[in-house]
């Protein structure tokens, strides 16, 4: 069976991805990733199909409902948490608002006034548990 990603799918740190909604063509390349959680984005239920794969493989499911509509994330819910975490990373503006638009597309000016925007200084964490891309 070929190995095909999700649409959308990218590195964002070792060992940590995003990608679009994955469907039954993906579960041999996801198998290969060795997922141990997924976050799941979205106001819907996780679909049937996803939800036996995860299990099977003994994935973890954190389910946020968030609508993409709403604010903070106004469209693109996964380009605003990415573009976020670059500012803790201290990417430079540039370099997050070109990897934000590579997977947004037209849908850009609100989120990525809420990425300039976010403070990442307020973002507070014990560093003897930060991951080392961190």
């Amino acid at each position: 069976m070929p190995l095909v990603p999700p649409l959308n799918f990218a590195m964002i740190a070792s060992g940590v991805y995003r990608s679009g909604h994955p469907n039954k063509q993906n579960f041999a390349f996801l198998r290969k990733l060795g997922l141990k959680t997924i976050l799941y984005f979205a106001i819907e239920d996780y679909p049937p199909e996803m939800q036996h794969f995860i299990e099977q493989e003994g994935i973890e499911l954190v389910h946020y409902r968030t609508e993409g509509n709403k604010e903070p994330f106004v469209e693109h819910r996964i380009g605003c948490l990415v573009g976020c975490l670059r500012k803790i990373q201290r990417w430079s503006m540039t370099s997050i608002f070109d990897e934000y638009r590579k997977f947004a597309g037209t849908k850009v000016l609100a989120d990525q006034e809420f990425i300039e925007t976010f403070d990442d200084k307020k973002v507070i964490y014990d560093h003897k548990y930060s991951p080392a891309w961190l």
